[in-house]
C-alpha cells in the first residue's frame, strides 16, 4: 500500500492557532476531521494516519516550530519509509491572493523559512508543495506581523468555505497524482 507524508507547517502553542502562518496546521486539521482521525503527539510532531482508496496518509504537524520544520520532516520520511515523491508540504504564501491554492512539484523556498529549512535538511528543492494564499495586505517591513496575525472576520468566514477544497486536493495528491492534482486545483 502506497504511503504519503502530508506535512502542515505552523507553530505550536495556543497563541499561534488562529494565525495566517498556521494555515498548514488548519488544513491538516480539516483533513483529519474529514477522515475521522485525531492527532497524537509523537516524536517531533503530532501525527494522524488514515487509509483512503488503497493509500495510507500520514499527516504531520511538526512541533519544532516553523523555521526548524526540516528536522521533523526528515525524521518522519525515514521512520515511515516514504519517498520524497510521496511527500506534500502545506504552507502559507503571502505572494498569492487570499484563499487561492497553488500546488507545485518543486521550487525555491521563496523567502519562506519553513521551506528553507526543509530544503536544507533534505538537501533538495525537488518536493511537492501546496501553497495556500494568505494575501499580502501588509506594510513594508511588516510581513512577520502579518503572517503571525490572526485572520479577520471576513477571512475566517471565507476559510470555512475553502477548507473542504483543501482536503480534496490533498487526497487527490495521493490518489490521482501530482500532475492531475495541479491541473484540477491550481488557481481555485
Amino acid at each position: 500500500m502506497k504511503k504519503y507524508l502530508i506535512v502542515g507547517l505552523g507553530n505550536i502553542g495556543e497563541k499561534f492557532t488562529s494565525t495566517r502562518h498556521n494555515i498548514g496546521f488548519k488544513i491538516l486539521d480539516e483533513v483529519a476531521e474529514e477522515h475521522n482521525v485525531t492527532f497524537e503527539t509523537d516524536k517531533l510532531g503530532d501525527i494522524a494516519i488514515f487509509k483512503f482508496k488503497g493509500r495510507v496518509f500520514v499527516l504531520l504537524k511538526p512541533s519544532t516550530f516553523m523555521n526548524l520544520s526540516g528536522k521533523a520532516v526528515k525524521y518522519w520520511l525515514q521512520k515511515e519509509n516514504i519517498t520524497i515523491e510521496n511527500m506534500l508540504i502545506v504552507t502559507d504564501d503571502v505572494n498569492i491572493d487570499f484563499g487561492v491554492i497553488r500546488i507545485k512539484a518543486k521550487g525555491s523556498a521563496g523567502g519562506h523559512n519553513g521551506l528553507k529549512d526543509i530544503q536544507e535538511k533534505l538537501n533538495t528543492q525537488e518536493y511537492a508543495r501546496f501553497r495556500f494564499g494568505v494575501g499580502g495586505n501588509y506594510s513594508k517591513g511588516r510581513q512577520a506581523d502579518f503572517v503571525l496575525g490572526e485572520w479577520n472576520k471576513e477571512e475566517t468566514s471565507q476559510l470555512i468555505e475553502r477548507m473542504p477544497l483543501t482536503e480534496k486536493a490533498i487526497t487527490s495528491f495521493g490518489t490521482a497524482g501530482l500532475a492531475n492534482t495541479m491541473n484540477t486545483f491550481n488557481g481555485k
